[in-house]
């Protein structure tokens, strides 16, 4: 991977969450300075100031840039001539619009956590931010950033797989089989929203399969159930396509067994794809009456795509790190050359999260009129 900061230093980065005992927000830091284009510089890194300011000092950040809110950060950093390039947001649901939003009226770009938000209409303003003030808004839905996904994606668009005629998709997750567990936010409508599996997993699957079809859900049946814990944990959907496409989702959070089970099946006319999230360097590949064909990451026949999100050479894995770290180099790339959008998808933008918000209400409202289909709605 080339080198592409044209400021001449590492883009500045703040974060607000990811302190305590967050699982996130040491994911976003590894892979932020992962390829060498961001330094860490500030952050809120909990709501308790003490243990902010012992974050700040394990990561060597200076003391008078451990703040308080996120309203005094983003107000002292755009005044600084070393304020940040962006701030990343790794807390609770509830709260990414509010301090999404301060940031960009800032004039700081914004790295958010999925869900976008938890409501249609934060999401309309948010855009609307983006549009106003020209600053970049990624949303890290890290699985696209995956090389596989990425050739995946080149050989539909490519026409490998002939017309896309279903798109089967499902992340099964074992994070609460133990009902209550540690993240109990998670259970609590103030922290997380109306929805439980359907924002945590099911946004990451519905943006994986558009995002690999090309196509976009313009109508959808779900059933939503709370088997295990208040909100809902295990979620069946079916799904229509624009063009006529058909599909399927299925998520859960209460699946033994399954540390993260997430897997993408897409069939045309011609040919077929499988990719699994726990296998990720390997994309199989069958055309109409032949064997399968399994690529591997940085083997023979990859795609430029696959290859531009690689580092290493095949054979030496590659995972999920790597994938957030290609979505984290995107938005740098990006912010050095003065765009807020990208190039060829390589990261997720303001519209893939608020069409992420979009598919959850959309899901709720079916589930609510006795999962019947009903239309998209963003």
């Amino acid at each position: 991977m080339t080198d592409i900061n044209t400021f001449g230093r590492r883009l500045r980065l703040g974060m607000v969450g990811g302190g305590g005992s967050s699982s996130i927000g040491p994911s976003h830091a590894s892979a932020a300075r992962l390829d060498g284009r961001w330094e860490l510089v500030a952050g809120v890194f909990s709501r308790n100031p003490e243990r902010t300011r012992q974050v700040a000092r394990d990561l060597f950040i200076d003391p008078q840039r451990a703040y308080a809110d996120h309203t005094e950060m983003a107000a002292r950093e755009a005044e600084r001539p070393d304020g940040i390039d962006a701030v990343t947001i790794c807390t609770f649901n509830e709260t990414h619009y509010e301090i999404a939003d301060a940031f960009l009226a800032k004039g700081i770009h914004v790295i958010c956590d999925k869900p976008l938000v938890v409501s249609r209409e934060h999401a309309s303003a948010l855009s609307a931010r983006v549009a106003e003030t020209g600053r970049l808004l990624a949303v890290t839905y890290t699985y696209s950033g995956y090389p596989m996904v990425r050739m995946a994606r080149d050989m539909i668009a490519g026409g490998r797989l002939g017309q896309v005629l279903s798109v089967q998709v499902e992340y099964a997750h074992q994070y609460q089989t133990q009902a209550f567990g540690k993240k109990e936010w998670q259970h609590d409508q103030a922290k997380a929203g109306a929805l439980g599996v359907v924002a945590s997993l099911g946004t990451h699957a519905f943006h994986l399969a558009e995002y690999v079809s090309g196509l976009r859900v313009d109508a959808l049946a779900a059933d939503l159930a709370s088997l295990r814990n208040p909100l809902d944990d295990h979620v069946n959907m079916l799904l229509r396509f624009e063009g006529g496409a058909r599909g399927a989702l299925w998520t859960t959070s209460i699946a033994h067994g399954c540390p993260n089970g997430l897997a993408l099946r897409v069939f045309g006319s011609d040919a077929a794809i499988t990719w699994h999230q726990e296998h990720p360097e390997q994309l199989t590949f069958t055309e109409s009456g032949q064997q399968p064909v399994v690529f591997a990451r940085g083997g023979a026949g990859v795609s430029a795509g696959a290859k531009a999100a690689s580092r290493v050479p095949a054979g030496h894995p590659e995972g999920y790190l790597e994938a957030f770290a290609n979505i984290y180099s995107a938005v740098a790339r990006a912010i050095s050359e003065g765009r807020n959008t990208p190039d060829n998808g390589d990261f997720p933008t303001v519209h893939d999260g608020a069409r992420g918000v979009g598919f959850m209400f959309t899901a709720l409202r079916s589930a609510g009129a006795g999962s019947v289909f009903v239309p998209f709605e963003l």
